[in-house]
């Protein structure tokens, strides 16, 4: 194996590396082998830093070392480390909802004209899930209410009133888990800020009482996450299935590339729309036209509306500039190296910020206007073009590497597939499948790129072993673009790598779908908030067959956890009865009663729990496990049920 391969399993990544290399830039793959040996107290989550006497870290074997300063033991400072990478991932997912929201109200008064609504009919749908009244009233009247019922989420301070969109989808029987428990969310502010606080020094010992406190901030995160979805859909369209490439290749040598990275679509929905009309001036300036590629979350938030292709994931952005080729960078929040503006001081490359909240030394910045919206992405898009004129062709180098990509699968779009087998409900489709063993259950490919471990291998193996054992995926944020990348989101992947079962599940929608595709070997449902639609699947697949969530032939698989956004939706899936897999080790395995609390006792609360397995084999074999028992169990459930109706 050589040194490239062991970074990444992506051939168009090596090349780039090669040529980084020869320029003398270390990309994050250098800077990871740099950082080796990690810290193992930081790596286990019993370094405590929260307050200015330590840091503190467990040295059992030093009299009074198994005990930070204050009088911390491993277990409190473990849990109290683990709630806070809850708290910062719940507060981007939610802070992203919020500026969604808030798009949306202004929208609806008129007061930004370039946005508008695009999809009615799920204005419709949520106004009547969450309880606007939508007889004989106006749209924008509708919106407004939507939007303020949104806002709510963030500004309620009566802890006797709970968050509006969890109560709205959640099946009666996990809220009132949750309810028990004391996790369910009031207001999203408010949740964040008393876990905070009850993390400060000084503050709350109980790892048990930490944890659940961390839970309602996780479920806050959902609750995020699924209005983000939601009020996006409305602003900008629910995603069709659409048919585009992914990888380096996607880059065009004779256009000006552009490069939309992040995760928030008020922004890049925008330059799509000007680089639609646009066009001519970048002809003026001697390209072709512009290409628009996507990286990480926005990446899908375009693809699954547009159809835009994808560059790369989260781990190889670097390689994106390091083509050449690319113009403009623009980048909002979440996920963005700060290294992007160093190589591109290699090139004419230039990295665009748009977020008050997301600056990085040297790059433009250019404050997005909402309010002129059209105006901001036509002067961020001049400014690729006129970097175009700048590139020296000469120094051109893209990896000839493009897989066809059919993505684009909102659970609405789902749905209308399954409808055309069986119109009244849908999802006795896959209900049918799996209760005759044609497929084991379904499994949700999440999650990021961590340095950790190889790029994309652990993703493309758990995937592929998955498939082949008859299992139905579905796939969002970089897992989703690692697959796509590795040409695994296409109808010729299913006859690579699914089970015999599943490609006869396939066979039957691929005759009746209507698309000019097959349908591919995973369902993209597109960014990292969007996984709320897989939850809102697993909710109307659970109630389809008759099943609480904690018993529905499902799991959640993140084979390269990363961000604080990792542990919030890993914990939210937990609580949701969902077992949840990740690729590296929690931050819990320094404190055995904390790591016991949330690999085992979790089970016994929710249904759900956290398993780590480094090993995608394992893991893969163990997640196949967990879905043959809880089928097993549920066949058990029912001959009993029967033999009592008999008797």
């Amino acid at each position: 194996m050589s040194e490239f391969e062991k970074y990444t399993i992506d051939i168009a990544a090596h090349p780039m590396l090669d040529r980084a290399k020869e320029l003398g830039f270390l990309t994050t793959f250098d800077r990871a082998k740099a950082q080796e040996p990690r810290c193992t107290f930081g790596n286990t989550g019993i370094c405590c830093r929260i307050c200015l006497q330590g840091p503190c870290r467990i040295l059992p074997k030093k009299p009074g070392g198994n005990k930070g300063i204050c009088g911390a033991r491993d277990y409190t400072i473990v849990a109290r480390n683990t709630v806070r990478y809850i708290a910062g991932g719940a507060a981007a997912h939610s802070d992203h909802g919020r500026e969604i929201s808030e798009a949306l109200l202004h929208t609806a008064e008129g007061h930004f004209k370039d946005y508008q609504i695009a999809d009615t009919n799920k204005l419709m749908y949520v106004a009547k899930n969450i309880g606007v009244e939508t007889e004989g009233r106006e749209i924008n009247a509708i919106a407004k209410e939507v939007a303020n019922a949104a806002l709510d989420e963030y500004r309620r301070i009566d802890e006797n009133e709970e968050v509006t969109w969890l109560k709205s989808y959640i099946p009666e029987n996990t809220l009132t888990i949750w309810r028990k428990t004391t996790i369910m969310p009031t207001g999203i502010n408010l949740s964040l800020a008393k876990l905070l606080h009850q993390t400060h020094v000084g503050n709350d010992s109980d790892p048990i009482n930490i944890t659940f406190g961390g839970l309602k901030a996780a479920l806050c995160d959902l609750d995020g996450s699924h209005l983000a979805t939601d009020l996006s859909d409305i602003l900008f369209g629910t995603g069709v299935p659409v048919v585009t490439e992914a990888n380096l290749g996607a880059i065009k040598a004779d256009k000006v590339n552009i490069a939309v990275h992040g995760h928030n679509p008020l922004l890049s929905q925008m330059v799509v729309k000007a680089a639609k009309e646009m066009q001519e001036e970048a002809k003026a300036a001697g390209a072709a036209g512009i290409n628009l590629v996507g990286i990480c979350c926005t990446g899908n938030e375009v693809l699954m509306r547009e159809g835009v292709a994808i560059a790369t994931n989260f781990a190889t952005q670097e390689l994106a500039v390091l083509t050449g080729a690319m113009d403009a960078m623009v980048v909002d929040v979440q996920c963005i190296m700060p290294s992007l503006r160093s190589v591109a001081e290699c090139f004419q490359t230039k990295i665009v910020t748009t977020s008050p909240i997301m600056k990085i030394p040297g790059s433009y910045h250019y404050g997005f206007d909402e309010a002129h919206a059209m105006d901001s992405a036509k002067e961020i898009i001049r400014l690729a073009i006129d970097a175009y004129k700048q590139r020296d062709q000469a120094i051109v180098n893209i990896p000839n590497v493009t897989n066809k990509v059919v993505a684009g699968f909102s659970l609405e779009a789902m749905l209308n597939i399954f409808k055309k087998v069986n119109p009244e409900h849908p999802l006795r489709v896959i209900a049918d499948a799996i209760e005759a063993g044609e497929i084991k259950g379904v499994a949700a490919l999440i999650g990021c790129n961590n340095r950790k471990v190889t790029h994309n291998y652990n993703h493309t193996i758990i995937a592929q072993e998955l498939a082949e054992n008859d299992v139905l995926l579905l796939a969002g944020g970089c897992s989703a673009q690692a697959h796509a990348l590795s040409g695994m989101m296409n109808g010729e992947a299913v006859q690579k790598y699914a089970g015999e079962g599943l490609k006869k599940f396939f066979a039957r929608l691929n005759a009746v779908s209507g698309l000019t595709e097959d349908l591919p070997l995973m369902f993209h449902m597109g960014s990292c908030v969007d996984y709320s639609r897989m939850q809102l699947f697993a909710n109307l697949l659970a109630a389809e067959m008759g099943l609480d969530l904690a018993e529905l032939p499902y799991a959640v698989s993140a084979p390269e956890a990363m961000s604080e956004k990792a542990v919030a939706i890993g914990s939210w899936n937990v609580c949701c009865g969902n077992p949840m897999h990740v690729g590296v080790n929690g931050p819990t395995v320094g404190s055995q009663l904390v790591d016991d609390v949330v690999t085992k006792i979790a089970e016994d609360v929710f249904g759900g729990f956290f398993f780590w397995e480094p090993d995608p084999h394992k893991a893969s074999a163990r997640m196949i496990d967990i879905l043959k028992e809880r089928n097993w169990k549920n066949v058990m459930r029912k001959k009993a049920r029967d033999a009592k109706a008999a008797n």
